[in-house]
């Protein structure tokens, strides 16, 4: 089962009574509690890693050790345990000298408990965000392919792509990156930069089918003040923003022909004018594109301009769709899980065998992307202490043979010789069967049963099983 352990807290004070009265307090509140009256024995007892600990709370003067002294030796071997001290002595020179010394907080006696409470619950989380901020480096750390953080792959197809942008990463030549969506066409873009000169620059993506025209031409060359109603005031572009750097644009062919005579126009003469004035700019940034659609099949039907296609066609990069990369699938899988195992603060040990087998046989139709979600589902909502077969998608094969056996009990039940049916009956048990066989698309069901849609709506509200699953 997923665990999440109680807080541990070390107090240190040669005052017994306030030692005891604060041991009580928070160990009331969940807290695990050691206590010492001696800083010289916590000190020994953290750095022999006896104890786990997430705060230390510590008086500032003491004999033998004072709080001080402690900070500066605890920091030898351990520079981000919040330390919060305690003093009668409320001098501004003292209060500078614990936090140089690297206290996390100074708090004055006499104490005001519950607001020591608070300073501990900001220090548990600073040191939270301390841990995944070092478990995501070390995360991505390790899976560090050809110099790149955090990309994963060992199958040729991959290797060969991530090659292929290594090896133009320097070069000035347009690139355009094939791949089916969610396939990872964002990371070979960003290996490109990453693997480049212009690595240290920034790197922009944006999605041109996901913004409409009129608001992908400001996004992209930006607008002066005053341009349109509610220029209020100027903007750069997404081109001056990537200053010596990249812009990604991803899924190209969907862009309209309008934007692709201005982008065309750009790559020629690397300069754009943002709308609303007449002066250019010049562009210091590289272009990447992808898609997911065969362009030269665009360019025949008039959907893509033939003189951009052959613009960007320079140096061409597929990315292969994931169930062509089974070797991936795992890696990526046992990747996702000790990511979101992170973000979601879980523990869990990793995967079934019968799930790792189902990982690999399904078939991914939505790529990484869609297994990327599928484990953050399953992490989020499996009550084991791993991943099971049951917390991944279905397969779809599995999902036809049933809908395979849902139309052999619709003709069960309209021929069943016991069982009689009305014609009206009948129509409804039809509409839901056509209505389910097309995944409750409404305008495609019209279309097969040869009705418009406000006559469908009706009908469907007519069959209460039906009326349950519209979507």
């Amino acid at each position: 089962m997923k665990n999440k352990n109680h807080s541990s807290l070390v107090l240190i004070d040669d005052d017994l009574d306030l030692l005891d009265l604060l041991s009580s307090f928070f160990k009331q509140r969940g807290f695990v509690v050691y206590s010492y009256p001696d800083a010289r024995i916590a000190l020994s007892e953290i750095e022999s890693k006896n104890i786990s600990v997430d705060v230390v709370i510590s008086d500032l003067i003491m004999p033998f050790m004072s709080g001080l002294e402690f900070i500066k030796r605890i920091r030898e071997f351990n520079s981000t345990l919040p330390v919060i001290l305690m003093t009668a002595e409320g001098s501004l020179e003292t209060a500078v000298e614990a936090i140089s010394a690297g206290a996390y907080d100074f708090v004055l006696k006499p104490l005001h408990v519950p607001q020591l409470l608070i300073s501990v619950q900001r220090a548990l989380y600073l040191n939270q965000i301390q841990k995944e901020n070092l478990s995501f480096k070390n995360l991505f750390t390790e899976n560090d392919f050809m110099g790149l953080k955090g990309v994963i792959g060992k199958s040729a197809g991959f290797k060969k792509a991530i090659e292929l942008a290594k090896r133009v990463s320097n070069s000035s030549a347009n690139i355009i990156i094939f791949g089916e969506s969610g396939s990872g066409k964002e990371v070979v873009a960003k290996a490109v930069h990453e693997l480049g000169e212009r690595k240290n620059a920034p790197f922009v993506a944006i999605n041109c089918s996901a913004i409409p025209e009129n608001l992908l031409e400001s996004e992209l060359f930006g607008f002066a003040k005053g341009a349109f109603t509610g220029a209020v005031g100027s903007k750069i572009g997404l081109f001056e923003e990537a200053n010596k750097g990249t812009v990604f644009l991803d899924e190209i062919g969907d862009l309209a022909l309008a934007l692709q005579a201005k982008l065309l126009r750009v790559i020629q003469e690397k300069k754009i004018k943002r709308i609303g004035e007449n002066t250019t700019r010049d562009i210091t940034c590289r272009i990447i594109c992808a898609t997911h659609k065969d362009l030269k099949k665009e360019v025949e039907k008039g959907n893509f301009r033939e003189d951009l296609y052959f613009r960007l066609n320079v140096i061409p990069i597929s990315m292969p769709p994931l169930r062509e990369r089974i070797e991936d699938i795992i890696p990526l899988s046992e990747y996702f899980l000790k990511k979101f195992c992170l973000i979601n603060n879980v523990n869990l040990k990793g995967f079934s065998k019968e799930a790792l087998k189902k990982l690999e046989s399904l078939p991914w139709k939505g790529n990484v992307r869609e297994l990327e979600n599928a484990i953050e589902r399953a992490v989020v909502l499996t009550n084991k202490d791993y991943v099971d077969i049951d917390d991944l998608p279905e397969d779809p094969k599995e999902v036809v043979k049933s809908d395979e056996n849902k139309s052999n009990d619709l003709e069960h039940q309209i021929f069943d010789k016991s069982n009689t049916m009305t014609i009206d009956e009948l129509n409804k048990l039809y509409i839901e069967y056509v209505f389910k066989k097309n995944a409750y698309a409404k305008e495609q069901t019209a279309k097969d049963l040869g009705i418009d849609r406000k006559t469908l709506y009706r009908k469907l509200k007519e069959i209460e099983p039906v009326a349950n699953h519209q979507h």
